[in-house]
């Protein structure tokens, strides 16, 4: 199991596998919380996410469990450690809105990344230059600065990863043909483009399709998605972002798996990674 996942995956898995653990003993809320001396409150908040949980009453709850492997207790401990330690992405509280920061707290601790953009380049491959211009279409120049460096830090923190996550990338064809930043800087957009073309082909956890304007019709219409999953044994996550509405559902929800379905559909009808490398560099060649 990875280690440096982060707090809000570490935390997520020690609480599905307490609950797990729990459900196992056959016990319910209200009886652990009676033998331990417990409100059933203070288990309801830690089993939720809503509290974190000491040293001392996680030993305790793992010895009501009858858990005496040195190895599976050691292995929670750790992983409540981790849960309790401070977020890089604290720092940008006062840049991102709460539902975004969770979410990259669990982008920081996925295995796998799979996301589909409709119109901008994924923030996860995106150079400053792109981000500056991007972003100030939409924010006040005092706020582009923040947001921008939050982007840029979220990319060193996954590639200081021991290890890293496999990323899938899937976008339309508008994504490299707009040519944005072409006001400030023609050079942008080129930079960009070859920028994904160079990672692609230095990095082989990372794969970049595009989707051609002559495939017609397809699933990503409806507009962009990420799926994240996880090693540990946590369910798979989907986040939506439309631009008014953000949503992170994860679990058995049915959207989980419709949208993965359309992930796949997109695949079908994407070019090949080769292929799409070759676009991009001569979309790049073309606004030079």
């Amino acid at each position: 199991m990875a280690v440096d996942q982060g707090p809000v995956v570490q935390s997520a898995i020690l609480r599905s596998d307490l609950v797990r653990i729990r459900r196992e003993k056959s016990l319910t809320q209200e009886q652990v919380a009676d033998r331990l001396e417990w409100s059933p409150s203070k288990l309801i908040r830690v089993e939720g996410g809503r509290s974190s949980i000491t040293k001392v009453d996680l030993d305790a709850l793992l010895t009501l469990y009858g858990i005496t492997s040195e190895s599976q207790r050691e292995r929670l401990q750790t992983l409540n450690r981790g849960a309790r330690a401070k977020a890089w992405w604290d720092d940008f509280k006062g840049d991102s809105s709460a539902t975004y920061l969770n979410y990259v707290g669990y982008e920081a601790g996925a295995a796998f990344i799979r996301q589909y953009q409709s119109s901008v380049v994924p923030g996860l491959l995106q150079t400053r230059g792109y981000s500056e211009a991007q972003t100030a279409v939409f924010l006040s120049p005092a706020r582009v600065g923040g947001v921008v460096n939050f982007r840029m830090r979220r990319q060193e923190e996954l590639a200081k990863r021991a290890e890293r996550p496999r990323r899938y990338f899937v976008v339309d064809e508008a994504v490299i043909r707009r040519h944005i930043g072409k006001s400030r800087d023609p050079a942008i957009m080129p930079a960009q483009l070859r920028h994904i073309a160079e990672q692609v082909e230095l990095d082989d956890l990372l794969t970049f399709r595009i989707i051609p304007f002559d495939a017609g019709e397809h699933a990503g219409l409806t507009g962009p998605f990420t799926l994240l999953e996880f090693d540990g044994g946590l369910s798979d996550m989907l986040y939506l972002d439309t631009g008014r509405d953000v949503s992170m559902v994860m679990g058995d929800d049915p959207q989980v798996g419709k949208f993965a379905s359309d992930f796949e559909a997109l695949l079908e009808v994407a070019l090949s990674a080769g292929e799409s490398r070759d676009l991009l560099l001569a979309a790049a060649e073309e606004m030079s």
